[in-house]
């Protein structure tokens, strides 16, 4: 039940960390309108696929973009294609381990502690996950 609790509080500071990233980068590109524009802005060459903004280093891949802290904090997000910010637990297993100590925590854990985040986080399909607005 510890290991439980451990990735209850792992999948809440992911979410806290998506959040503060969102401000930071909306803060730091006023255009941007949500998180996932930055895939846009990416393709139309307008900011690089990869750089430094405030205190995150980020790299735009595929569906989504992986932003990296000054302290080293990982936060990997997909964007859906309603440009909802979406995660699996694999992404949030990375987060644990890029933390300033890491927190390596099983699957199943996560799995548990994700379905009692409910309604807080939403199974937007099987294995991916969203925070509800």
């Amino acid at each position: 039940m510890k290991q439980v609790g451990a990735a209850r509080d792992l999948v809440l500071g992911y979410v806290h960390a998506l959040k503060a990233v969102d401000e930071a980068m909306r803060a730091a590109i006023p255009s941007l309108e949500r998180l996932a524009d930055v895939l846009g802005l990416a393709r139309s060459r307008r900011i690089n696929r990869s750089g430094h903004i405030n205190t995150y280093s980020y790299t735009v891949h595929g569906a989504g973009c992986r932003f990296v802290s000054d302290n080293g904090t990982e936060v990997d997000v997909d964007f859906a294609v309603d440009g909802s910010e979406i995660f699996d637990l694999w992404r949030l297993r990375r987060y644990g381990q890029s933390l300033p100590e890491p927190l390596d925590v099983t699957d199943q854990d996560l799995r548990t502690a994700v379905r009692s985040l409910q309604p807080l986080l939403t199974e937007v399909r099987p294995g991916w996950f969203s925070v509800a607005n």
